[in-house]
């Protein structure tokens, strides 16, 4: 662990800077064993006193814990999340998660201290970034490690360009902002592909808060039913969403409607549930991917038998890239943006938000997601703060 540096007050003339008060001496990050995800503890280092030309200081205030925390850790090395945030000792992981922070210092001329900036960041208090590419919406981290990673990871979004920010939603905002855009995405895709000629979309993890995202985007366009598949204890919450067309629970796979064909969108990767579905429904069964990877066991491994077709793992970064070329980048945000106004004013009648501050409270919350304990209407959000 590294020794506190002193206040930040010297600085060079070129750097800007918020008043000391608003910054820590270090920054405390909560890093997993990449083998074992529920080996944590809370690192220590110290914040630069000066920053270099072109860097830029982002102060995080919370940010949001959900499943699909946990599948950046499940498929960590194979989509390359681990290397978002490098560690000093590689047996340790910086799991990415979305939030909001505020700059309070500035090496960039095109990045001002004080802005409010939307993103992925570790969990931790700061994240110091090279900056890149900056406009009046967004710039980018341009840090070496970043090299081959999909752009879309590295990009802060400005709050102050955004036409759809509200200051009382940026914990809502961090909750759900990141897993919409995935879901929608992903409807996106099924629908660039004529539903592969489905009548139903069937979702598994149907309390999650991505497959309610993914049965709200089904709904509205209106092509596909949305068949929710969840645990008899989330039936109940699932059908009172409204989202769902049908809801069974895992133990009714046997009773789904066979005779129609369709898609499956799995959201967790257990094996136990995709054997029944692609035994259930064999050639009837047009389509197959994988969003998430939150199952104990681990997410399916690829090449492993079943009836129907293979499940292919759905990576949003690629049809993110493939409307934007073909509609434009600010189409596409403009669509994404204006649905997501729906359902985040959909998530009202549900979305429960708790509070954990401080390091144990952060480990506590991190582990109450991994063991699938959080009740499917709580929202968790952490600061490394306070406790």
């Amino acid at each position: 662990m590294s020794s506190p540096v002193p206040a930040l007050m010297s600085v060079q003339p070129k750097t800007s800077w918020l008043p000391c008060k608003y910054i820590m001496a270090t920054q405390l990050t909560l890093e997993t064993n990449r083998k074992a995800f529920d080996q944590l503890r809370v690192v220590e280092d110290a914040l630069p006193e000066i920053l270099e030309d072109g860097q830029a200081l982002l102060e995080v205030d919370r940010f949001a814990l959900t499943a699909n925390n946990i599948s950046y850790c499940h498929v960590g090395d194979l989509l390359g999340y681990w290397r978002f945030f490098p560690t000093a000792d590689e047996a340790w992981g910086r799991v990415p998660a979305m939030g909001y922070a505020t700059v309070v210092k500035s090496a960039h001329t095109e990045v001002e201290v004080g802005e409010r900036v939307w993103g992925f960041f570790p969990l931790s208090t700061h994240l110091l970034i090279n900056v890149g590419k900056a406009n009046a919406y967004n710039f980018c981290d341009l840090s070496p490690h970043r090299e081959g990673l999909a752009p879309i990871y590295a990009q802060f979004q400005r709050a102050a360009s955004n036409p759809i920010y509200e200051a009382a939603r940026e914990e809502q905002d961090s909750l759900l902002r990141g897993l919409y855009l995935t879901s929608w995405l992903c409807e996106d895709a099924l629908f660039d592909n004529d539903f592969y000629a489905a009548k139903d979309c069937l979702i598994t993890s149907a309390s999650s808060k991505t497959s309610i995202a993914l049965a709200h985007a089904v709904q509205a366009r209106g092509a596909l039913r949305s068949v929710g598949l969840t645990s008899a204890r989330n039936k109940a919450f699932c059908e009172a969403l409204g989202c769902y067309d049908a809801v069974f629970t895992y133990d009714d796979i046997h009773k789904l409607p066979a005779q129609n064909p369709a898609v499956s969108v799995d959201m967790a990767g257990d094996r136990a549930v995709n054997m029944a579905v692609h035994s259930h429904y064999g050639d009837q069964l047009r389509y197959a991917c994988l969003v998430g990877a939150t199952h104990q066991d681990g997410p399916m491994g690829a090449g492993e038998a079943l009836a129907g077709p293979q499940p292919e793992l759905f990576f949003a970064p690629a049809q993110a890239a493939k409307r934007s070329k073909e509609w434009g980048a600010s189409e596409m945000e403009q669509r994404i943006a204006k649905s997501f106004v729906g359902f985040r004013r959909f998530a009202d009648n549900w979305l429960n938000i708790t509070h954990f501050d401080g390091s144990a409270a952060a480990q506590e919350a991190f582990l109450k997601v991994l063991r699938g304990e959080a009740l499917p209407a709580e929202g968790y959000t952490v600061s490394l703060r306070g406790g």
